[in-house]
């Protein structure tokens, strides 16, 4: 059996293990459900074991099936990135890269980067979903996606990261705000005073500072208002609802103009977090279009970030 007959028959037995039926996998693919039966009872003969049980309200997995079905799509990612990578030995770029960003993050920074990198490769396509919600890529989403782009600190170990971009956030308050309640002297004064702060899945270093000689957590006691969408609580913040600890990409323009005013910044901006922004993907070496952009996004966002060049260059600090 050649490459592409044997690619083909490991993609229909993934199609028929994750629709759980013949018939949805034929449909995907425009065979009858009784050709598709049997070319799975083909490669189960070829393998020498059940990989599927059968019954008429469904196709579901065995153990050995759910195995066979996981090295296959190792196995289906791998040859279609080896022939990526020989199309690129003969080419320039070319194909589609599918990315999903943080939607605040993407629209601000991540799209107007990506429509540049598209006019230098013209050949290249680009699929970019911008969402809030987190990304599983071991589970609903493998296979659907190239890169994913997070911000915060890294869970997965299995997932190959690289790093575009350090990330820092300053503690800040409207004018407006400022003059009803006060400029707090110290973090120690942030209890006293009205706040605006991310949900029940808050950053893990928002509200981390420097006091007495330890990092500690210090935030607002009352919170007007919690979100978990960043443009919500920058929106809350410049309207005068309280302080907000919001990172240096979503608000140098507001500094810079100043709609807002840095708080506890009479050294400068603060040090970078731990953690940063990272590219996320699944296989170990990325494909010839994405080994491009990831050296693209690393050159244009590091290492360091524009949005905090111009806030170095710009905001005076009192």
């Amino acid at each position: 059996m050649d490459t592409n007959a044997l690619t083909d028959q490991f993609k229909l037995f993934i199609d028929v293990i994750d629709t759980g039926s013949f018939s949805a996998a034929g449909r995907l693919r425009a065979l009858a459900p009784s050709s598709v039966a049997r070319r799975i009872d083909a490669l189960e003969r070829s393998l020498g074991c059940q990989l599927v049980s059968r019954s008429s309200h469904a196709v579901k997995p065995t153990a050995a099936g759910q195995a066979f079905a996981e090295r296959a799509r190792r196995i289906v990612q791998e040859l279609n990135l080896a022939r990526a990578e020989m199309t690129s030995l003969q080419s320039a770029p070319e194909g589609r890269i599918r990315i999903d960003a943080p939607a605040p993050f993407g629209r601000r920074h991540l799209a107007p980067a990506l429509a540049d990198f598209l006019l230098a490769y013209p050949g290249v396509d680009i699929q970019l979903r911008l969402i809030d919600s987190f990304i599983d890529m071991q589970g609903e989403h493998l296979g659907d996606v190239d890169l994913v782009l997070r911000i915060g600190p890294l869970a997965d170990t299995r997932l190959v990261a690289t790093p575009l971009a350090p990330m820092m956030r300053i503690a800040c308050a409207s004018p407006a705000y400022l003059k009803r309640r006060g400029v707090p002297q110290t973090v120690a004064e942030l209890p006293e005073h009205d706040g605006v702060d991310w949900d029940a899945l808050a950053p893990p270093h928002a509200w981390r500072f420097e006091h007495e000689g330890k990092r500690k957590l210090l935030k607002p006691k009352r919170l007007r208002m919690v979100a978990n969408n960043a443009e919500a609580l920058l929106t809350a913040t410049l309207a005068g609802l309280g302080i907000a600890h919001l990172p240096t990409w979503l608000i140098s323009d507001q500094l810079l103009r100043g709609d807002l005013l840095p708080l506890f910044c009479d050294r400068g901006l603060p040090e970078p977090e731990p953690s940063g922004i990272y590219a996320l993907r699944l296989t170990r070496e990325a494909d010839s279009r994405s080994r491009l952009l990831l050296e693209f996004l690393k050159s244009r966002f590091g290492p360091i970030p524009p949005w905090d060049q111009a806030l170095q260059s710009g905001l005076i600090f009192a």
